[in-house]
């Protein structure tokens, strides 16, 4: 198992404080925020552990609220609304200094026959057929803007690989859709709820910036403020967050500096998995 995992898999192994109540640390990366998917991949550890492992979330709502100080702990307050014969419900609330700085509500269903179908997969490359991130930075690093290189050179728990990755290097797409391979980069342990955290937690990686795919630039411009406001996350079908995922992804809407995007998350078989959806701030910065 690599660093990077053995770190993820700390930071969301939270500390039970008392009934209800959970405590969550940040990487010391520098940056000035925490990462929304770190939140949000917490808030469900914290909820999931306070319902039966037979009762795996289904969906998940949330709102952030304030951005998240990662030189603080991050206190997850789990509210039991309710616990009926199919479904369960839990609001998460983190808070910092004394503010919710994150809300999120939960659902757990336990799992029923029934008709079923669902979206085909896209018809993309698959990551052999892709550059490796070792590769990228033999080749491709150089290449490219500043805050992409710095991205790459850091070790992480998660590897991408963008099937249009030439919108990293200012080549335009026209059907503004967006396509990424993931998966950890060591193997996790076979329990499902931990590759259900995980998944919350990747999904919040990179969705926002699909927002400007159609107009060819990317958030990691120095033009643009963004951050995530909501997200949405809805799990289908069993997966493994350590074997590769496609992440097809795509925006309908941008206006008023609030870009919307969704993805579709599928296994390399082509079953469906997840579905998301996020609004955030895609804001141009002014200029005196």
């Amino acid at each position: 198992m690599s660093t990077a995992v053995e770190d993820l898999l700390t930071i969301l192994d939270l500390e039970e404080l008392d009934l209800n109540l959970f405590r969550g640390g940040s990487p010391q990366s520098g940056w000035q925020r925490v990462f929304g998917g770190q939140v949000i991949g917490q808030a469900l550890v914290a909820a999931v552990r306070t319902v039966e492992a037979t009762r795996p979330p289904h969906s998940m709502h949330a709102y952030f609220l304030l951005p998240g100080d990662p030189k603080v702990p991050i206190i997850y307050d789990v509210d039991r609304m309710r616990d009926g014969k199919s479904f369960t419900t839990r609001r998460v609330t983190a808070r910092q200094h004394g503010h919710p700085i994150f809300s999120m509500l939960v659902s757990f269903h336990t799992d029923e026959e029934g008709l079923h179908h669902q979206a085909p997969m896209p018809d993309v490359p698959g990551p052999e057929e892709l550059p490796s991130e070792a590769e990228i930075r033999e080749k491709v690093l150089p290449t490219m803007p500043d805050p992409v290189r710095r991205y790459y050179e850091r070790e992480r728990p998660i590897e991408l690989r963008p099937v249009e990755f030439g919108r990293y290097l200012g080549k335009k797409i026209p059907d503004g859709k967006f396509h990424v391979w993931m998966k950890t980069t060591g193997k996790l342990p076979d329990d499902p709820a931990i590759h259900r955290c995980v998944l919350a937690y990747t999904s919040d990686m990179g969705l926002l910036d699909t927002a400007l795919v159609p107009h060819g630039r990317t958030l990691f411009e120095k033009d643009f403020m963004a951050a995530s406001l909501d997200h949405a996350l809805w799990l289908h079908r069993p997966f493994r967050a350590d074997e590769w995922l496609l992440y097809a992804q795509d925006s309908p809407n941008l206006q008023g500096s609030r870009g919307f995007a969704r993805g579709l998350i599928y296994t390399r078989d082509g079953t469906l998995v997840a579905s998301v959806a996020q609004e955030g701030l895609v804001r141009l910065r002014r200029t005196p």
